[in-house]
């Protein structure tokens, strides 16, 4: 499970706006890299659980 969320926050923070904005404020805060990653990782299974308990789709502002 730890893997696949790795590689989808890898994907995430190339291509999901919010995701990469959360990652580059964090590495301009003077994170790690690997500890913005795994912060990263959070975030997005914070974002997946919201999503699947108010069954729907992807939207910015769920994230926020």
């Amino acid at each position: 499970m730890r893997a696949v969320l790795y590689m989808g926050t890898l994907s995430a923070i190339k291509h999901n706006p919010v995701i990469a904005a959360f990652h580059t404020r964090l590495i301009a805060a003077g994170k790690l890299p690997k500890v913005a990653i795994v912060a990263c990782m959070h975030k997005l299974l914070t974002i997946l659980n919201a999503m699947l308990r108010s069954n729907s789709p992807w939207s910015p502002e769920i994230s926020s």
